[in-house]
């Protein structure tokens, strides 16, 4: 797996759900703030987007999309001036993916959706995104994002057999290409800084794929430099300027963060997941286990209600 796959699936808590919205104005919605992040896409029309304050609305033309990270209340109107309606309120009996705005005006199609996102693993690369990422509608920008949007809207709007299996993989998918064009637009305006920075740097990035492609392999710093095509000492001082931790450290954090998340979801041996972390003993895993957790692995596997991760931060 790479990194970003590795960082979206670290924060992962539950399934994604997405609704498509026929609205005519007036209409205004007011979503709720929620534990991960959202999505807007006007597919038809226009509209309104009312971030949290201070920040002014932001116009959104057809084929904008807006993903908002983190536990922030916001709202979508046909105009900015707009009352907000709570989106529980909107919904009522209405099936979903057939809301409709009970005005007489001009028609907006949009497509929603919320990812639950368990910010207490967070991967810090994650945490390089901004609250609020807007991606302009441009001609030839972005294909594959454009193509998810397609097959997801149609999807929602002709629900066929499998649609249960095909909608959360297609909002996983819109996820990780939402996150791609972020990325690519940072690299190509140069604002690129830490993690999206070693993301692009293919010293770096071999290391850190090499990592994440296998913990339980007995990595040293000379080993994972000669991945990265570099001296020991060279590597050492790259992977630290842009990470934030030497290599050896990330690798003992992602090691713990992949064993805490197998605990939580899966009933697999202790053993299993001792030697999947890249321990030969329980015993050495389990001292290891708790002093990143301060509990042991089997404490922590039957702590009713906590995900995975859920005193794992990666070190500032």
């Amino acid at each position: 797996m790479d990194v970003l796959s590795d960082a979206v699936t670290a924060m992962r808590a539950g399934t994604p759900h997405s609704i498509r919205h026929r609205l005519y104005a007036p209409w205004g919605m007011g979503f709720p703030p929620i534990e991960g992040g959202g999505f807007h896409i006007v597919l038809q029309g226009s509209c309104w987007l009312i971030p949290p304050r201070p920040d002014p609305p932001l116009a959104l033309s057809a084929g904008d999309v807006v993903f908002i990270r983190g536990r922030h209340s916001h709202g979508l109107a046909d105009s900015p001036s707009t009352p907000l309606t709570a989106l529980e309120s909107l919904t009522g009996e209405t099936p979903l993916g057939r809301v409709r705005g009970e005005g007489s005006g001009a028609a907006a199609t949009l497509l929603c959706g919320a990812y639950m996102l368990d910010q207490s693993r967070a991967h810090p690369l994650m945490s390089h995104v901004p609250q609020i990422v807007h991606l302009p509608a441009q001609v030839g920008r972005h294909p594959s994002l454009r193509t998810a949007v397609e097959l997801l809207g149609s999807e929602l709007a002709r629900p066929q057999p499998g649609a249960g299996a095909v909608i959360p993989a297609l909002l996983d998918t819109l996820l990780l290409y939402i996150l791609r064009a972020w990325m690519e637009r940072e690299s190509r305006h140069g604002r690129t800084t830490g993690w999206i920075t070693a993301l692009n740097d293919s010293s770096i990035a071999a290391a850190l794929t090499a990592i994440h492609q296998d913990p339980a392999h007995p990595w040293t710093v000379e080993e994972l430099g000669t991945r990265a095509g570099l001296s020991r000492a060279a590597f050492a001082r790259r992977f630290t300027a842009l990470i934030g931790q030497p290599p050896l450290t990330y690798l003992t954090w992602w090691r713990m963060t992949t064993a805490a998340r197998l605990l939580r979801e899966s009933d697999a041996p202790l053993r299993i997941i001792a030697a999947q972390a890249g321990y030969s003993s329980e015993i050495a895993f389990a001292a290891a286990f708790k002093r990143q957790y301060g509990l042991t692995p089997g404490r922590h596997r039957r702590r009713p209600g906590v995900p995975a991760g859920e005193v794992s931060r990666f070190p500032a």
